[in-house]
């Protein structure tokens, strides 16, 4: 060939594999990114054959890391956190503290350094944004209460790692002083006010400049009606913020990526970047994962399988007990606490971006990189495997121990009604199940024609709001007998069912219906398909939004139509 062609071999190459063992993840119900790094391997310098350029698959990681932050700001929800925020901030901090706490200790075990046994323990300590969604998802319970926790846990552990991003350097620079002076500790301390005050001007800068052209920038270019300048524009801005801040500021590209994607959310278009934006985010996420596995060393399996056994039980073991623990502390039910301690229980992208940072800095050890890599591996390849043992792990418990049972059914004050509520509000009332926008909506016009409600929901936090407005409400899973008990659904006129939980949906018309024959029941349904399939199981009159708001379009335009003609 008269040029090189590097780049386009990693291209086709890394892609080529990347489809072949995504293909074949996906096939065994495992994440496809489990095929994407397998792909790295196989082209990296540990393996025989083709060996990509790793000076170019580094460029490539970083610009997939880039467009990974830039979608993880653009869909970050300050409210969604805000709604978890008593039981995800002190969980996540609490679990990543755990997790560097063990790992840190098992490295200095080794023999490690210091700063080593901050990586590795702090790399250890993050799940992945990709694996959890996607198991969330497709277990139908990402928005549900325990889904939102996990998704809140979460969300804090991912703002901290940025926040250790930024920090990691500084903290590098004062851990491998080993004099320790007074003056070289000024002129660490120096060193930290230099960077944080770089970050505060950058984030300064992001919100009240980035907060107001950003959005104004892609309302510009949207309306040129050009789509591939759309495509441009907010691919451009990603980049182009990740760059600058990184050179002006002195901020890694993550977290400049993370910005501008927090920034362009405050657009009205952000849903429209976010789409236009996947394909490319994507591509790039997948070569991101291909220069991951590139780095890995698949000898650490047979060298040190002990360390791996270690590492892998810290991530699965570890990390879920410390997860379980403090959600059965904050009074959480025992399935509540199984679903976030599974949900969490892996490592993913911010393990490798912290590691790799860690390699680079020569703050650790390859072999720590391949120990986080290949502990990866095996915790993303069992997670589902964890989340199909919850079930069944709690019945055996429950079946097995007074304790369990107890954890199962907590003696929760907001499990059950103040004594204080009035009589007349449980007599007739409509019990609505779920306080999601379809819930909250029937419930506020309902009120609104002085309708007594009750509401059955099972996030803490909307309870306890609720309570302080002198509505009655109750906390827990509708599909538990005992909460619709506590609604005092014998007496209830109507059971309004609002959630998405089509598992449940059965089990709370069942209790409704022994303990009040005649009351009446609608269901939010999500396809037309739930529908016939209710109506089929008699559960109740269904009804899907769409279809509803479809009907209330029509009838607007027949009912003006009519009024015109007459006119």
């Amino acid at each position: 060939m008269p040029h090189d062609i590097s780049l386009i071999a990693i291209l086709a190459v890394g892609f080529g594999l990347a489809l072949i063992f995504g293909y074949l993840a996906n096939l065994l119900k495992m994440p496809p990114l489990m095929g994407y790094l397998i792909a790295g391997i196989l082209i990296g310098p540990s393996t025989p054959g083709f060996q990509a350029d790793m000076g170019l698959a580094t460029q490539l990681a970083e610009i997939g890391v880039m467009l990974l932050m830039f979608g993880v700001g653009l869909h970050f929800s300050l409210q969604d956190l805000m709604s978890v925020r008593k039981i995800a901030i002190p969980g996540a901090i609490f679990q990543i503290l755990a997790a560097v706490v063990l790992g840190g200790a098992v490295a200095l075990f080794w023999g490690w350094s210091i700063e080593a046994a901050l990586v590795f323990g702090l790399s250890l300590s993050v799940a992945s944004t990709v694996v959890l969604l996607k198991a969330l998802e497709s277990r139908g319970i990402l928005d549900s209460a325990n889904g939102r926790i996990a998704v809140g846990w979460l969300v804090v552990e991912d703002l901290v790692m940025v926040l250790v991003l930024v920090l990691l350097p500084v903290a590098h620079e004062f851990l491998s002083d080993a004099s320790g002076n007074a003056a070289s500790l000024s002129d660490i301390g120096q060193s930290i006010a230099v960077t944080l005050t770089k970050v505060t001007a950058f984030i300064v800068l992001m919100l009240i400049v980035g907060k107001r052209v950003l959005p104004k920038t892609l309302w510009l270019v949207a309306k040129s009606g050009s789509r591939e300048l759309f495509t441009l524009s907010v691919v451009a801005i990603a980049i182009g913020v990740a760059f600058g801040a990184a050179k002006l500021f002195d901020v890694s590209f993550a977290l400049g990526a993370f910005f501008a994607g927090m920034m362009m959310r405050e657009s009205e278009f952000s849903h429209r970047a976010a789409d236009e934006s996947l394909p490319l985010r994507d591509a790039f996420a997948v070569l991101f994962f291909v220069s991951v596995g590139m780095l890995f060393d698949p000898q650490i399996l047979i060298n040190e399988p002990l360390k791996l056994l270690i590492v892998v039980a810290i991530i699965m073991i570890g990390k879920t007990i410390a997860a379980i623990a403090l959600v059965l502390a904050f009074r959480y039910p025992l399935n509540t606490a199984m679903t976030v301690g599974a949900s969490l229980a892996q490592i993913g992208e911010f393990s490798f971006i912290l590691a790799g940072m860690g390699l680079a800095m020569n703050m650790l050890p390859a072999e720590g990189y391949s120990l986080i890599l290949a502990g990866a591996l095996i915790s993303i390849a069992a997670n589902s495997l964890t989340f199909y043992t919850i079930s069944p792990a709690i019945e055996w418990a429950k079946k097995n121990s007074e304790f369990a049972r107890k954890l199962d059914l907590r003696d929760d004050p907001l499990a059950q009604l103040p004594m204080s509520t009035h009589h007349d509000l449980l007599n007739g009332q409509v019990v609505v199940v779920g306080y999601g926008r379809v819930g909250r909506h029937i419930a506020a016009r309902l009120q609104a024609e002085n309708i007594s409600v009750v509401i059955a929901e099972q996030s803490r936090e909307v309870v306890e709001n609720l309570r302080k407005n002198n509505q009655p409400a109750v906390c827990g899973d509708a599909s538990d007998p005992a909460v619709l008990i506590q609604a005092h659904i014998a007496r209830a006129a109507f059971l309004i069912i609002a959630v998405k939980d089509a598992v449940g949906i059965q089990q709370m018309v069942e209790t409704a219906r022994t303990l009040n024959p005649s009351i009446q029941i609608l269901i939010r349904a999500n396809t037309d398909e739930d529908v016939e399939l209710f109506t089929q199981e008699g559960l109740g009159d269904s009804f899907t939004p769409e279809k509803e708001l479809a009907e209330t379009l029509a009838n607007t335009i027949i009912t003006r139509r009519a009024a015109a003609l007459k006119a």
